[in-house]
């Protein structure tokens, strides 16, 4: 093996001919060796000799297939999300913009919100209060998600130019404590999206959404400007449910030099939703519209705020420097519930990254990565009311305040040769909890405290293997480490008098894939085992009744196992001459959980999600802007109780597309059909403790077939 020379280890970043692109290489010695047969040729003429310059220029990559490249270096599963491609049709919610990514389960459960998001049975029986647990969200890299969790109402991915999606442990680099990894929106900038836009969408059961931005960049091209408006509506699939929401959003970036630049965003939502309820299976059988009674909740005044700075120290190192502010207060019950909650919640997060590439370790290339992350609760609490014969009377206040979660990484990329990249990295993780049940009309009888609060830290490691056996085939492996911290309002909320002592969950998981990438073909296959101890799980208790809500437990439970199969395939099947193909792409999860040896339910699988979930879709692109497209979702069955006694039976959900869109995506419209055969079916399901095999309410049924359709133009 030939040693490099020690001027491409030095090369700038960026412009360092990449390992992985032999074909670039091959192109600039051939150009050297054809610039040397015409001087040999003048040479013999004795003529002048004439100094001919060829220039090889690759073409320059998209900010989307750039994640996507950079994401092929971590050794286990991600992937990206084009959002142009999600915008061929319906684009409403986390349903449509995961859809078709392997290891992922969403389901929306009333239209524009509720969305069930799992990665590797992360936060696998979560209830739908407004609340995503068990993964962390980003956006620009900058986290949502703080010691009280994400609320769900800015995960519908306005405005975002692509989404990456980092299962597990492969979000490393995004200091994501979790089971289930990372999700990070990338908002439009006006260099990615410039010019004026608009985007009006409407459909079955009141589906409506507007959406209307410009953006553009300054005359002497240091500043770039984005903003975007938007609003949508339901009036919902069942019975009193609808929705509606609005979103403001801005997103400013500045170039003071060539080292220094900055970006400013702005997010802002609010949002008012009625939830379907549950329902059993029977009645989503007899009439899937019903509902058995109200459950709203509404989000006045979501604001993220984001600051982030690059400064580029030298050709090899830079420093990137974030700050975050997000509100999001919650009247959680509102217009429904007997007992509803008032929640007050306000996250500031501190972000520092060291990015350092082209040293020499050991003899080898090297490039590190150092981050310190820290997402307080600067302010946190919830109030919980009584509602008798009409009156609101106080019960409960929880104080939240000061929790944090902190995070310092480094990591290391060290490649060892041409083929092989050996990853490592350590995480010390400080988990601070301080949950207080202040006041309550009720007193605390029970065995746990009133108030919770621990400082403890976490090792977190990390190692991995990257081989890239070819150009196109790619092997890699990792041992991992995860810490889980409860959320907040985990440990007490105002449904008890008491505050529960919950530790974090910790798993060690290791994987194992490949990559795949041929002119016609893309794929990724990957296994993995995640032995998990103390894994934090939620039941129902107590069902919510028409004057009660449900009652819900959390604990730490005994060990247990996740392990699965994460698969994606994309094809092109047929291609003319003319630019006319033909593409099936698919996506396979396969997903293992259960007990390890439980004193009470052996080995019986964790319920709530579905062992094998399935998604394809044949598409149909002509070159001159047509596409039709046809596509199925088919989960299997799967328990909802712990004690495996009833099943959410398994179903195949049929759909089709057709739109048009010009070349310069200047303009397109489309028709996007749901549920084709109009199938009764449960989309997600609670968890219970112990059904006893008793159908009962704990479904919320998929939408009917539904027919939506849209139409958007720039200029």
């Amino acid at each position: 093996m030939k040693k490099k020379n020690r001027g491409q280890r030095t090369a700038p970043q960026g412009h360092r001919i990449h390992r992985k692109a032999p074909w670039l290489l091959g192109a600039a010695l051939c150009a050297t060796n054809i610039g040397m047969a015409h001087a040999q040729q003048a040479d013999n003429a004795q003529q002048p000799q004439v100094e001919d310059t060829v220039v090889v220029k690759a073409k320059a990559l998209t900010a989307v297939q750039k994640a996507k490249k950079d994401l092929d270096q971590v050794p286990g599963t991600t992937s990206v999300v084009n959002n142009a491609d999600v915008e061929r049709g319906r684009d409403a919610n986390a349903e449509d913009v995961l859809a078709y990514q392997p290891g992922v389960f969403v389901a929306a459960t009333s239209g524009n919100g509720a969305n069930k998001i799992s990665i590797r049975g992360s936060g696998l029986n979560a209830f739908y209060q407004g609340y995503s647990l068990g993964i962390k969200y980003l956006y620009d890299g900058l986290p949502l998600t703080g010691p009280g969790g994400t609320q769900e109402d800015l995960l519908n991915a306005a405005s975002v130019e692509y989404t990456e999606i980092l299962n597990g442990d492969n979000a490393f680099a995004y200091g994501a404590l979790s089971l289930g990894g990372a999700i990070n929106f990338v908002t439009k900038t006006g260099r990615s999206s410039p010019g004026n836009y608009v985007d009006l969408e409407a459909g079955s059961y009141g589906y409506r959404k507007y959406v209307l931005s410009t953006g553009g960049v300054s005359k002497d091209g240091n500043t770039d400007y984005y903003v975007s408006v938007g609003r949508n509506q339901r009036e919902g699939f069942q019975v009193n449910s609808p929705n509606e929401g609005e979103d403001f959003i801005v997103n400013l970036g500045h170039k003071f030099n060539d080292r220094l630049e900055t970006r400013f965003i702005i997010r802002h939502r609010w949002e008012d939703l009625m939830n379907g309820s549950t329902l059993t299976l029977g009645q989503i059988r007899q009439d899937p519209e019903q509902s058995r009674l109200l459950s709203g909740r509404r989000k006045p005044d979501t604001t993220l705020l984001i600051s982030k700075t690059t400064y580029t120290i030298d050709d090899r190192s830079k420093l990137e420097f974030g700050l975050a502010y997000n509100d999001y207060p919650l009247d959680n019950g509102w217009k429904s519930s007997t007992t509803p909650q008032y929640w007050e919640s306000t996250d500031g997060s501190v972000s520092l990254r060291y990015l350092r590439t082209g040293d020499t370790l050991f003899g080898k290339l090297s490039d590190t990565t150092v981050s310190l992350t820290d997402t307080t609760l600067l302010h946190g609490n919830v109030t919980g009311y009584n509602i008798i014969d009409g009156q609101k009377t106080f019960r409960q206040f929880d104080q939240y305040s000061g929790s944090h979660d902190t995070v310092l990484a480094a990591g290391n990329d060290l490649h060892l040769n041409d083929r092989y990249t050996l990853s490592s990295g350590l995480s010390v993780i400080d988990v601070d909890r301080n949950v207080r049940v202040e006041r309550s009309v009720n007193a605390n009888t029970s065995q746990y405290p009133s108030s919770v609060q621990y400082n403890d830290y976490y090792l977190a490691p990390r190692l991995g293997l990257l081989y890239q056996a070819s150009p196109g085939l790619q092997f890699f492996g990792n041992v991992s480490r995860s810490i889980d911290p409860p959320v907040t309002w985990q440990i007490a909320s105002t449904s008890s008098p008491y505050a529960r002592p919950l530790t974090p969950q910790k798993a060690t998981t290791a994987e194992a894939g490949l990559r795949i990438r041929t002119d016609a073909n893309e794929a990724s296959l990957t296994l993995y085992r995640s032995w998990v101890r103390d894994e934090l799980l939620t039941v129902v208790t107590q069902q919510a009744t028409a004057t009660s809500d449900a009652v819900t437990a959390n604990s730490n439970a005994s060990p247990t196992i996740h392990q699965g199969i994460e698969a994606a395939l994309s094809s092109r099947l047929w291609r003319d001459h003319e630019g006319d193909r033909l593409t099936l792409r698919q996506a396979y999860t396969f997903n293992d959980f259960f007990y390890r040896d439980d004193a009470q339910f052996g080995q019986n699988q964790l319920p709530s999600l579905p062992r094998q979930v399935y998604q394809s879709e044949l598409l149909y692109q002509q070159a001159g802007g047509f596409y039709a497209g046809l596509n199925v979702r088919a989960t299997s069955g799967y328990y909802v109780d712990y004690a495996n006694t009833l099943k959410a039976p398994s179903v195949a959900i049929w759909g089709a597309k057709f739109g048009y869109e010009t070349p310069d995506r200047r303009w397109k419209l489309f028709l996007d059909l749901r549920n084709l055969a109009d199938k009764h079916y449960a989309v997600a399901a609670n968890t219970a403790y112990d059904l006893h095999g008793v159908d009962s309410a704990n479904f919320y049924p998929g939408d009917g077939f539904s027919i939506y359709t849209g139409v958007a133009y720039r200029f």
